[in-house]
């Protein structure tokens, strides 16, 4: 199974510049082995179950818990059977029809 997930987290009491929040959650995802990629919107990740999917939320949640009184939260879950690594083949997929993209 994988399960694909795009979302952005963020305090909203912390000022108009949050990226030392922000982070906080990306050195998570570098300290871990789970495939990721920033985004200026978001971040997207790829694990193997909902139930790892929702711990990875839970714990950037936690990077921003202690010292955030207030965290907004948006996220999209692309959950599919029997494939893996589809970060990597849906863009591999466009770029066999138009080339390379992202840069």
């Amino acid at each position: 199974m994988s399960v694909l997930v795009e979302f952005a987290m963020f305090p909203t009491d912390k000022g108009e510049s949050v990226s030392d929040y922000v982070s906080r959650i990306i050195k998570m995802f570098k300290e871990s082995n789970i495939t990721y990629q920033l985004t200026p919107m978001g971040t997207i990740f790829e694990v193997d179950s909902f139930e790892e999917a929702t711990q990875v939320l839970n714990d950037a949640y936690k990077c921003l818990e202690e010292d955030c009184n207030r965290v907004y939260s948006t996220v999209k879950f692309d959950i599919r059977k029997n494939k893996l690594n589809r970060m990597i083949q849906k863009i591999e997929s466009i770029e066999k029809r138009i080339g390379k993209v992202n840069g």
